[in-house]
């Protein structure tokens, strides 16, 4: 017996389905392609009318020292990582007590705080941007790190995920612990959290992804260039330094976004995981 008839599937309906995946990965993967492309070709060779994926001239290492030296591309990096790393730890510290209430504690109310994080989730964050914006103008925390972290330290999605993958550990294991006497904030960093760990690095690459290559927000709250996050950073240094030099603009983009890919490839076991394991109860 085949694979495909194991799975219950005909040979012609999997080599439709692995084209249809097959034409959706490439059609995802061309801008990023092109974009690395770009990265290496001369000025005179980017707006050619005929397409030729690798440059007839070499212009990388041209390229990429023009954008790390023209403008402060580390520290926008740098900036991201220092943002979006606190806006991890922040949203885990509160996303795990929160779903372990909500998956493993009875308390009234409990059915309708869930019904809210769901509407949460289906509300985009630029409708809470006005409302964010006087909020932090009052507290005058705008133009700081503190204004790009704030917004987003209470994680709907995190709840969710979470909750969803608490709820497959059994009770057996949480009122094992309280027997120990254990505290509950203690039963869900001592052991929901770790055995929730897959569930914890699927949203923290979610999570970094996101607010790493956020603008609409970075836009609004900061002004000052040594605190701008790379989307932001990569703005401006299209418009300050890099003009309609594309070819330094898109080795500029290639470096902020390589990170996310070699995390991404790095965590993939477990962020299949945890994306799966809460799917399952």
């Amino acid at each position: 017996m085949s694979i495909f008839q194991q799975r219950g599937l005909s040979f012609p309906a999997a080599i439709a389905r692995h084209a249809v995946l097959l034409i959706s990965g490439a059609l995802i993967l061309i801008p990023f392609a092109w974009m690395v492309s770009l990265s290496m070709k001369p000025p005179g060779e980017i707006f050619r009318a005929s397409f030729s994926f690798w440059p007839e001239q070499f212009y990388g290492v041209e390229n990429y020292t023009r954008a790390l030296t023209a403008a402060p591309l580390l520290r926008y990096m740098m900036n991201g990582i220092l943002v979006c790393a606190s806006i991890v730890a922040a949203q885990v510290a509160i996303c795990a007590p929160a779903a372990y209430a909500l998956a493993k504690l009875e308390f009234r109310g409990k059915n309708l705080m869930f019904a809210m994080v769901l509407i949460a989730l289906i509300l985009p964050r630029e409708v809470l941007s006005l409302p964010l914006f006087i909020m932090g103008y009052q507290m005058g925390i705008l133009n700081t790190y503190a204004a790009l972290i704030f917004p987003y330290v209470v994680s709907p999605f995190g709840i969710f995920l979470f909750r969803q993958f608490f709820k497959t550990i059994p009770d057996d294991v949480v009122h094992a612990a309280r027997l120990d006497g254990l505290s509950e904030l203690a039963i869900v960093w001592r052991i929901m959290v770790p055995m929730a760990m897959p569930a914890v690095i699927a949203f923290g690459i979610f999570s970094v992804v996101g607010h790493w290559n956020s603008l609409f927000w970075p836009l609004i709250a900061v002004r000052d260039q040594g605190l701008m996050p790379p989307p932001l950073g990569i703005m401006a240094f299209k418009n300050e330094e890099a003009g309609n030099d594309y070819g330094p603009l898109m080795a500029a983009s290639v470096i902020v976004v390589a990170p996310l890919i070699i995390a991404f490839l790095s965590a993939q076991k477990w962020f299949v995981e945890g994306l799966t394991g809460g799917a399952v109860k």
